[in-house]
């Protein structure tokens, strides 16, 4: 198989299961929103179409943009911004403009001046307010479930909203979602990794794809969650544990004290699946490295060590293919993800590699992750089987 035709079969698999995942996020709702990540034509270095950006999305269901910028340090110049943007690409309509942290009447009328001449409707502005700022860390914004008032803000910027942007407008914006009629409904997404998955969910364990979870379930599986951090073991009634990623680095004590937690998982790889996914691998390892370069225990299932203190950014789509039979597929399967994180491997370990990688340029990587009896590893996150 060439590389063009790779590419495309690859591109092919992905659209089935994003109309699918449409197809069910839309069926119940009045309005369907795609929110982009990063910028609106940011994706993978592909051609369009392929980048995995919101602009191919958008192309792909002939969807209307509301282009949203942040004017916080420019005044005229956003005028020439959004004139690239409606013009960058023909098939990508931008049919209106939020502007996000205006400064003040003067400030907005200067940018509204400049955006009106390129002939694009401004549908709402949100003035600069330091209380709608979300704090960050490494790896993006703290997440939902860390935020002890986020019923507030959510609260707060709705009533904002409701102000200062022309809901009408936006709303009537909208364009008809048009949907193919779904084919070969399970395509791409991930089988279960057994009946009754027991899924590490706490703060340090918080990263996993929804649509990962809700494939699983679709098929009938059932999820237990419990909570490595409240030094809980997994269900041992459960047939696979899965680790997803998260913040490890930020609670490594704590997981080094929870002894239930190990021993348990311990006694679970013996005889069943257990498989982790960045943070997740991190923890199966032999030691984790925080910040201020204090080694802790782990689980020791796997022989590598990682460290948060010799951080390098790891960012990008991954194909993977299986080099065994496991949780994620038979040997030879490939599976499509996406790797994103500061965490370096320091000791690889002695354990057999997990899967050969590969980057969005079909560039190889070399192989990656562990693996050794019933346990797994890999610092990518999965999201979709690559079905031959």
């Amino acid at each position: 198989m060439s590389l063009a035709s790779k590419f495309v079969k690859v591109a092919a698999i992905a659209l089935i299961e994003i109309i699918a995942l449409a197809a069910r996020a839309a069926d119940s709702a009045d309005i369907f929103v795609i929110e982009g990540v990063m910028g609106l034509f940011d994706g993978a270095a592909a051609s369009a179409g392929r980048r995995g950006a919101t602009a191919d999305l958008a192309a792909h269901f002939d969807l209307p943009v509301v282009l949203v910028l942040d004017v916080g340090r420019q005044a005229q110049s956003a005028g020439a911004i959004a004139r690239g943007f409606a013009g960058h690409d023909p098939a990508v309509k931008i049919s209106g403009i939020i502007l996000n942290r205006t400064a003040s009447e003067r400030h907005y009328a200067l940018v509204a001046d400049a955006i009106g001449a390129v002939g694009l409707p401004i549908f709402g502005v949100l003035p600069r307010d330091a209380a709608f700022a979300l704090p960050e860390r490494h790896l993006g914004l703290i997440q939902a479930a860390e935020h002890d008032d986020l019923t507030d803000l959510i609260d707060r910027l709705a009533d904002t909203a409701e102000r200062h942007f022309d809901l009408g407008a936006i709303i009537a914006a909208a364009a008809p979602l048009t949907l193919p009629a779904p084919r070969h409904g399970a395509t791409g997404f991930l089988p279960p990794p057994g009946q009754r998955v027991a899924l590490a969910q706490d703060r340090a364990f918080s990263f996993v794809y929804p649509h990962v979870i809700g494939a699983w379930r679709s098929a009938g599986a059932e999820i237990l969650p419990f909570s490595p951090l409240a030094d809980e073991a997994p269900p041992q009634h459960a047939d696979s544990c899965w680790l997803p990623g998260g913040y490890p680095e930020l609670h490594v004590q704590a997981l080094a004290a929870a002894r239930r937690f190990a021993d348990g998982l311990q006694h679970f790889a013996e005889t069943r699946p257990v498989h982790g996914e960045c943070g997740g691998y991190m923890v199966l390892g032999q030691s984790l490295e925080d910040g201020d370069g204090r080694q802790h225990a782990m689980t020791g299932l796997l022989g590598h060590s990682t460290s948060f203190a010799r951080r390098k950014l790891h960012l990008g789509y991954r194909a993977a293919r299986l080099l065994t039979d496991g949780v994620l597929g038979p040997k030879g399967a490939r599976v499509r993800g996406h790797e994103f994180h500061y965490a370096s491997l320091i000791t690889a370990g002695g354990d057999a590699p997990f899967a050969e990688l590969s980057d969005s340029e079909d560039r190889a990587l070399g192989q990656s992750g562990s693996r050794r009896g019933h346990v797994s590893g890999t610092f990518f996150h999965a999201i979709a089987a690559d079905d031959d």
